[in-house]
């Protein structure tokens, strides 16, 4: 099982570059980056996690100029978004950005997506609630298109382009993993139709475990993992999460300071160490 670390990356904060070498020298498996465009000042959206939305949620770098700058001073960690709402994002730029990213990297970019739940965020970029979970799914395919078919073309009701060159290709083939992000039966429904991985949140193991039971039946097979935000000091957690298949646990690293950052990053490869014993 891999363990890396997940994060906002901050304008405040340590420096992506110097993140992204602390991570890989102390033997963590991934840099996992989430994104939020912009917060509108006069929110409607609750804060799914309860309380009001943390700070770090306003400042965000963009996850892609921040693995691309990860992808040049590492050279073994995975560069994961988690998530890049692709639903507030153009496909064919985003799928551009994805393959420049994996080309870089020598095919270390791993692709997680969502649909998010900040409705006024979604809505500035002219994304209808109601529509978002089937402008997810048209964009996931056309950003496969374009990333494994040449000219690409792709007839949606949200997303239409005719035959067109895109480059570069993804070096990993048929291309990046793809995983999505989310906890109801939509998202359940939309991993088996993409053949896609999972990304669920740190929520009860008998939670996580029903899901995925409805994943390994509706698709008839194993999933593909991935748990971001893991809470790093509670290793029976760990355990209990690789014993369900997870293939990839990301330890939820919060938004510090360099030399902060530093002291907690050996902290959490202190307790990986001792799970791996």
């Amino acid at each position: 099982m891999k363990i890396g670390i997940s994060t906002f990356v901050n304008d405040d904060s340590i420096g992506t570059v110097s993140l992204a070498r602390a991570i890989e020298e102390r033997g963590f498996d991934s840099l996992v980056v989430a994104e939020h465009t912009h917060i509108p000042a006069s929110r409607e959206s609750a804060y799914p996690m309860g309380g009001e939305l943390p700070q770090h949620y306003y400042r965000t770098l963009d996850p892609f100029v921040t693995l691309g700058a990860a992808a040049a001073v590492t050279s073994k960690i995975d560069l994961f978004t988690g998530i890049a709402l692709l639903i507030e994002r153009d496909p064919i730029t985003t799928a551009k950005e994805a393959a420049s990213i994996d080309l870089i990297s020598g095919g270390r970019f791993v692709f997680g997506v969502g649909a998010g739940w900040n409705l006024e965020e979604m809505r500035n970029h002219g994304t209808d609630p109601k529509t978002r979970g089937a402008l997810l799914d048209e964009r996931i395919e056309a950003i496969r298109a374009l990333w494994t078919t040449e000219p690409a073309e792709y007839h949606g009701k949200f997303v239409d382009f005719p035959p067109s060159y895109s480059r570069p290709k993804p070096v990993q083939k048929p291309h990046p993993p793809i995983y999505i992000g989310g906890d109801s039966n939509a998202t359940v429904k939309r991993v088996i139709r993409h053949a896609a991985g999972w990304i669920s949140n740190p929520n009860p193991i008998e939670d996580i475990t029903a899901r995925i039971n409805q994943l390994r039946e509706g698709a008839g097979h194993d999933v593909p993992l991935a748990m971001f935000g893991t809470p790093y000091k509670d290793l029976d957690y760990w355990r209990a999460a690789e014993d369900l298949g997870f293939g990839h646990l990301a330890l939820f690293l919060p938004t510090k300071p360099h030399d902060d950052t530093l002291r907690l990053l050996d902290r959490f490869a202190a307790q990986v160490a001792t799970y791996r014993g």
